[in-house]
C-alpha cells in the first residue's frame, strides 16, 4: 500500500501541471484561432482522466487499509470530480463560449487540487 500512496503523491503533481496546462492552454485558444486543435481535447481529456485516476487510488487505499483520510482532503477529490461532470454536461449550452468554460474549469480543477495537496500536507 505505501507504493499506492507514493503514486498517489506523485501523480498529484501530473493532475495539477495537467490541468493548469489545459486551461492555459484553452483560454489561449479563446483568443489565437491557432491554437484551437484537436490536440487541445486530447490534451484536456488526459488531464481530467489523471484526476479521474487520482480519486480512484485515494478512495483504494482508504478502502483497503480502512483507514481515515485527513479532513476535508476527499472532499476535494469528489469537488474535482463534480466540476468535471458540469463541464461535460454543459458543453453542448456553452458551445460558443467551450475555450473559455474548458479554460477556467481546467485553472479551477488545478486550484482544488492545489488545496487537497495542501490539505494532505498539514
Amino acid at each position: 500500500m505505501a507504493s499506492l500512496l507514493g503514486f498517489h503523491q506523485g501523480w498529484a503533481w501530473v493532475v495539477i501541471v495537467g490541468n493548469g496546462l489545459a486551461g492555459l492552454w484553452a483560454l489561449a485558444a479563446h483568443r489565437v484561432p491557432s491554437l484551437r486543435t484537436r490536440a487541445l481535447w486530447w490534451f484536456t481529456g488526459g488531464a481530467e482522466v489523471a484526476v479521474a485516476v487520482q480519486v480512484a487510488t485515494g478512495v483504494a487505499m482508504v478502502t483497503a487499509n480502512h483507514a481515515r483520510p485527513v479532513p476535508f482532503h476527499p472532499f476535494y477529490g469528489y469537488v474535482a470530480v463534480v466540476v468535471i461532470g458540469f463541464l461535460f454536461a454543459y458543453r453542448s449550452q456553452l458551445w460558443r463560449r467551450r475555450y473559455q468554460l474548458y479554460g477556467w474549469g481546467g485553472l479551477f480543477l488545478m486550484g482544488v487540487a492545489i488545496r487537497a495537496l495542501l490539505v494532505a500536507r498539514s
